[in-house]
């Protein structure tokens, strides 16, 4: 399959993507990893459609799958989300069987939530769709522009990372993290 791109502005747009708008003329780099982490989520939202789960609610399995029942309070500041949408998503996975609240033996005012014996299925399901979308995302890219593009990316979250970390607001909002 042939990409055609035309030259916009400084740098190339794929054929049938539009332009970015003049406003974010200074800053083509954010512009273009905003729509391609929107196009991204589009994407996963596709292949997890087919699971039953919606975008973002395989991060909440894939940390419980992980680390094990956990206090909501801390399942919310390790996926970095709003505690509301947070707590949807988890009336849905429970709902689904995939996810069981209970309150927590050493604090009963704090819920524990944990994975099902039933979600152990959707874990390979989750695995299998995660590799699905990484072969449509580096599909233009040959193995060592993958590669290049994984460095490069790692380079720019840690960058943000340091800068999200040294801002109150965001230690507020993530309890110090």
């Amino acid at each position: 399959m042939t990409t055609h791109v035309t030259e916009e502005r400084g740098g190339t747009v794929p054929q049938g993507c539009p332009g970015p708008p003049g406003a974010v003329l200074d800053g083509p780099v954010s512009h273009s990893l905003s729509r391609v982490a929107r196009l991204h989520r589009i994407a996963a939202g596709r292949l997890l459609r087919d699971l039953g789960l919606h975008p973002g609610q395989e991060f909440v399995m894939m940390h419980l799958w992980d680390n094990g029942p956990v206090r909501q309070s801390e399942l919310i500041k390790s996926v970095g989300l709003d505690p509301s949408t947070v707590t949807k998503m988890l009336q849905r996975l429970e709902q689904a069987g995939h996810v069981r609240r209970s309150p927590d033996p050493a604090d009963r005012r704090a819920s524990l939530v944990e994975a099902t014996e039933t979600s152990c299925g959707l874990l390979q399901q989750v695995r299998e769709a995660w590799a699905e979308l990484e072969r449509q995302t580096l599909a233009g890219l040959d193995e060592a522009e993958g590669a290049e593009l994984l460095r490069l990316l790692q380079k720019v979250e840690g960058t943000l990372c340091a800068q999200a970390a040294a801002d109150p607001q965001f230690r507020a909002e993530t309890g110090g993290r």
